[in-house]
């Protein structure tokens, strides 16, 4: 179903979006090509000064590139799950009204044909919103957090995980190696609050491209 979920979340006027997290990242010299005089190459320092690291909050979505990024210096379920919180409200608050509700065994149906198949499937509550959203996430403990699975569903949002070492199957990845590259390449991070910043403006730069 993850396979398929571009293809007919499209076909049914569903939102899809991924979600991931990348890093953490440090501040440490980058690799990466560099315009410089010749016979005058570019120099990193030697040093590793530990004054943390970053990690970076990512939601893609494939239908047009967009992405929407938070930069943290820690990854818990709290920061996580309160940054995904208010960016997919803010997502739905942006989508055209919800249809007209169908009759409630109509409803579950439509959720449970995005569970086909799964070995463990989200137990459903008995009042059901129309669904509006499908979420992809890698299959880590935390976004299996009940509390967050059905904040989601009582706002329309399914979420869906990738298998067990099928991560790669999570498009939110591949943005993210660009963002990392455009940012860091030949660089040296000197604070985390730095590798944010750099993060966030080439997020910007990205959807400013689309």
């Amino acid at each position: 179903m993850i396979e398929d979920a571009y293809t007919v979340s499209a076909a049914l006027g569903l939102e899809l979006w991924y979600e991931d997290e990348a890093g953490p990242f440090q501040t440490v010299p980058q690799p990466g090509a560099s315009w410089q005089p010749e016979g005058q190459p570019a120099c990193q320092d030697h040093e590793y000064i530990r004054t943390g690291t970053a990690k970076l909050l990512t939601l893609f979505r494939p239908r047009d590139g967009q992405v929407r990024v938070e930069g943290a210096t820690s990854c818990t379920n709290e920061v996580l799950h309160g940054w995904l919180k208010a960016a997919l409200a803010a997502m739905l608050g942006d989508l055209p009204p919800a249809p007209p509700p169908l009759a409630p065994e109509a409803q579950r149906a439509i959720w449970l044909a995005w569970q086909t198949g799964l070995s463990q499937p989200i137990l459903l509550p008995e009042q059901l919103p129309p669904l509006r959203m499908l979420l992809i996430l890698d299959n880590l403990a935390g976004h299996t957090t009940p509390s967050f699975v059905q904040w989601c569903v009582a706002h329309g949002i399914l979420p869906l995980y990738t298998p067990l070492g099928g991560s790669w199957l999570n498009m939110a990845e591949s943005i993210q190696r660009i963002l990392r590259r455009r940012a860091f390449d030949g660089t040296h991070p000197q604070t985390p609050e730095e590798i944010i910043a750099w993060l966030k403006a080439v997020a910007t730069a990205w959807n400013l491209s689309l």
